[in-house]
């Protein structure tokens, strides 16, 4: 392993550090006594790269189930599942069984499972693993809602295109080997959470970025109309924002297609930095 999914099992004690400590809001992990474990791996909600899906069971009942041995009372049970099957947009497939699900909706209905026990830190092991850019992006953007709700999240993933997309205020941990090779370390702030649309008012002043300003003159009216004016905002948008945009199908296509490009731009350019460094 290279030590990224196995700090995952460290922190829910599937495995134990040979050396160093691992502690978690000021308890240290590899002490804690084997009968307060099951309240311990409560707080944190885990979603794994095969997803763990009851295969016999919908995709309700997957769950219903955790929340059952939480023992929650019926209505809660209800409430709770029709309320975490609608944030990962999934209301309309609970019935299914995971056989029956496509690979973007199997991951969805996995996140929405690892929330049932609301808990404060989740843990994502490459969330987006064998999924296409519309489902990735889905994903991404469930994860941005559930870190606004309160909640830590941490994801793992060799997927470059998903590390570039999230907010420049995250902590982005490079790992290699089992060794820490780079830590962005961000500023520390009061996170709030805001659309983009929302927080950033239109201004006349305002020059959008020339790569932006080359695409059609539709979108371009729609960025301007919605004041985004760079790459940092675009990045930035949820599904609901693009809803909000009203799009096209033609113009959709486009912006994925320049997303996609950019990307991989930056990806290339910092390959580009690393070589001359060395």
């Amino acid at each position: 392993m290279h030590g990224k999914s196995t700090i995952v099992k460290l922190l829910i004690i599937d495995e134990l550090p040979t050396s160093g400590s691992l502690f978690y809001d000021d308890i240290e992990v590899p002490k804690i006594p084997r009968k307060m474990l099951p309240s311990y791996r409560q707080k944190i909600g885990v979603v794994f790269q095969d997803m763990k899906l009851l295969e016999t069971r919908t995709l309700a009942g997957n769950i219903t189930f955790a929340l059952e041995i939480l023992k929650k009372k019926p209505k809660e049970i209800k409430d709770t599942t029709d309320y975490l099957l609608e944030l990962v947009g999934l209301e309309d497939r609970g019935h299914l069984l995971p056989t029956q699900l496509s690979g973007g909706e199997k991951q969805r209905g996995a996140l929405a499972r690892a929330l049932a026990s609301n808990p404060t830190l989740f843990l994502a092991d490459e969330p987006t693993g064998n999924l296409d850019f519309d489902n990735s992006f889905m994903i991404l953007d469930i994860l941005k809602k559930i870190n606004a709700s309160g909640t830590t999240v941490i994801v793992i993933t060799h997927n470059m295109a998903l590390v570039e997309a999230t907010n420049d205020s995250s902590r982005k941990i490079h790992l290699q080997d089992g060794k820490l090779v780079s830590d962005s370390k961000p500023k520390k702030k009061k996170h709030t959470f805001k659309s983009p649309i929302k927080e950033i008012k239109p201004k006349t002043e305002e020059k959008m970025d020339s790569e932006l300003a080359s695409l059609s003159k539709g979108l371009v009216k729609k960025f301007e109309k919605n004041a985004i004016y760079s790459n940092d905002i675009l990045l930035n948008l949820t599904q609901y924002d693009l809803k909000k945009i009203k799009l096209n199908s033609k113009e959709r296509k486009e912006l994925e297609k320049y997303i996609r490009n950019y990307l991989s731009k930056k990806q290339n350019e910092k390959k580009g930095n690393k070589t001359k460094k060395k």
